[in-house]
C-alpha cells in the first residue's frame, strides 16, 4: 500500500477490526496514511468508520459490506481478519457453538468478499484472507476451527485462480498472536506463561506489504508467526 497523506489513501475493509490482529492492521493502514473502514461487534478507537453486524448472520454481513463500501465511495482492499474459536473435543461442544465457529471465520469470509467483489474488480484491488497455521496442521479438539481454517485456505486459492488478472488475492496463514484471541478459553486451552506468540503489529506489516504490491504482482500465500511457533510447521 503505498504510504499518501493521511485520509486519502486506498479505502481498507478489515472484518474484526475493533480487537486482536484486525486492530491491529487498521493502526498500519492510518499510519500510511490509508482509509480504513471495519466491520465488528463493537465500535472501533480512533472514529474509524464502521459498521456493527455479528458476522454470525452472513446475510447482515454482506449488507453491512456495501454499506461501508458506499460510504467510503468504493473499496481498494478487504482483509478479513474476524475469527473466533472455542476449543474442545467434539462431543462436548454444543452444535449450534460448532457451527458458529465455521460460520463466522469461513462462510462470512466469503460473504463479505462476495459483496466487496464488484467493487473490489472496479478499483483493480486486492483481498487478503486470514486463515491460521492451524488451517494447515490440524490439532486434537480443534475440529471446527481447523475445518474453517483449512477451508479460508482452500477457497482462497481457488479464489485466486478465479480472480487472476482482476483482484489480487492473497493468503495470511498467521501464527499465534499476543490478543484477546485466548483470554475467554478454558484454562487447559490457553497458551502457557513460556508460548511463543508474536506481535500483531509484525503480521499487519505483512498485511500492508501485500497490499502495495504494484498491479500485475501477487503475493499468494504468507506464513509469518514467531520463530518458535510450534503449530508450523
Amino acid at each position: 500500500m503505498t504510504s499518501t497523506e493521511p485520509g486519502t489513501g486506498p479505502s481498507i475493509l478489515v472484518t474484526g477490526g475493533s480487537s486482536g490482529l484486525g486492530a491491529a492492521v487498521v493502526a498500519a493502514v492510518v499510519k500510511a496514511g490509508g482509509r480504513p473502514c471495519v466491520l465488528d461487534r463493537k465500535a472501533p478507537e480512533d472514529g474509524v468508520p464502521w459498521a456493527e453486524c455479528d458476522l454470525s448472520d452472513t446475510r447482515a454481513a454482506e449488507a453491512a459490506t456495501r454499506q461501508l463500501a458506499e460510504h467510503a465511495g468504493g473499496l481498494d482492499a478487504v482483509v478479513t481478519a474476524a475469527g473466533v474459536d472455542v476449543p474442545g473435543r467434539l462431543a462436548d461442544i454444543p452444535a449450534e457453538t460448532w457451527e458458529r465457529v465455521v460460520t463466522v471465520d469461513l462462510l462470512a469470509t466469503v460473504a463479505v468478499i462476495r459483496a466487496a467483489l464488484p467493487y473490489l474488480e472496479r478499483s483493480h484491488g486486492r483481498i487478503v484472507t486470514v486463515a491460521s497455521t492451524l488451517g494447515v496442521k490440524a490439532v486434537s479438539d480443534a475440529t471446527a476451527y481447523c475445518a474453517a481454517k483449512f477451508g479460508v485456505v482452500g477457497f482462497t486459492r481457488a479464489l485466486a485462480a478465479e480472480l487472476a488478472g482482476s483482484v489480487g488475492v492473497t493468503l495470511l496463514v498467521p501464527g499465534g498472536m499476543r490478543t484477546a484471541f485466548f483470554d475467554e478459553r478454558e484454562e487447559q486451552y490457553r497458551p502457557g506463561a513460556d508460548a511463543s506468540l508474536n506481535d500483531p503489529a509484525n503480521v499487519a506489516s505483512a498485511v500492508l506489504f501485500a497490499l502495495g504490491q504494484p498491479i500485475g504482482c501477487a503475493v499468494r500465500e504468507l506464513v509469518v508467526c514467531a520463530d518458535r511457533e510450534t503449530s508450523y510447521p
